[in-house]
């Protein structure tokens, strides 16, 4: 074997993703599960929050809408801020926030006899959380894996992300059968294993 053949191969052997590193992505993959949940668990569930809550079209396109715009408004926001302090130090708090706010959606929803306003405040608490994740998870990623290696790595992020995005109107159909704001809980259940896990084994 010739000295090129013995450099590419050493190449090829530092970009293939050690065993440990492939568990970490399997944990950084729940974060963007968990995020497309955000908004594709609830759509099923928005007629029947129209008919209890007697909101109008324009009230209940809000629960999505008040969770979408601060999340892309927090994105680069989050990205400037781990650069300097850290990605894993912005993702855990904000996977906190993500949970919180859908707990406290649920919470409200069961405490409050007009539980509108307190939703639409928790989803905004909950957007903000989610602009924090699964940008910094593909970050992450890609500070971990290099060449071919990255790009499979990405690749299961994002099919983690197209998984979500099939289960999630199951799931939130199936939780709202229990009660309506069922799916609200769902994500402080989720998110806040998720965080403790991502905090204990991600490093920067």
């Amino acid at each position: 074997m010739d000295q090129r053949s013995q450099t590419i191969s050493s190449e090829d052997r530092r970009q293939e993703p050690s065993r440990g590193h492939q568990q970490k992505l399997l944990i950084l993959a729940l974060v963007p599960f968990i995020m497309v949940l955000g908004n594709s668990m609830l759509v099923p569930v928005l007629p029947k929050m129209m008919t209890v809550m007697h909101l109008s079209l324009f009230q209940v396109g809000l629960i999505i809408t008040v969770f979408s715009i601060p999340a892309g408004i927090v994105i680069p926001l989050a990205g400037a801020l781990s650069d300097h302090v850290g990605r894993r130090v912005v993702i855990v708090p904000a996977l906190i926030v993500y949970g919180a706010g859908g707990l406290a959606a649920g919470v409200s929803s069961w405490v409050f006899p007009h539980p509108f306003g307190w939703i639409m405040a928790s989803r905004l608490l909950q957007g903000i959380g989610a602009g924090g994740t699964y940008q910094l998870a593909m970050t992450v990623v890609g500070d971990m894996f290099q060449g071919k290696s990255r790009a499979g790595a990405l690749g299961k992020l994002e099919a983690a992300n197209g998984l979500g995005k099939v289960v999630s109107p199951i799931a939130g159909s199936l939780l709202a059968l229990i009660i309506w704001f069922a799916p609200f809980f769902a994500y402080g259940l989720l998110s806040f294993p998720i965080a403790a896990i991502v905090w204990w084994t991600i490093k920067d």
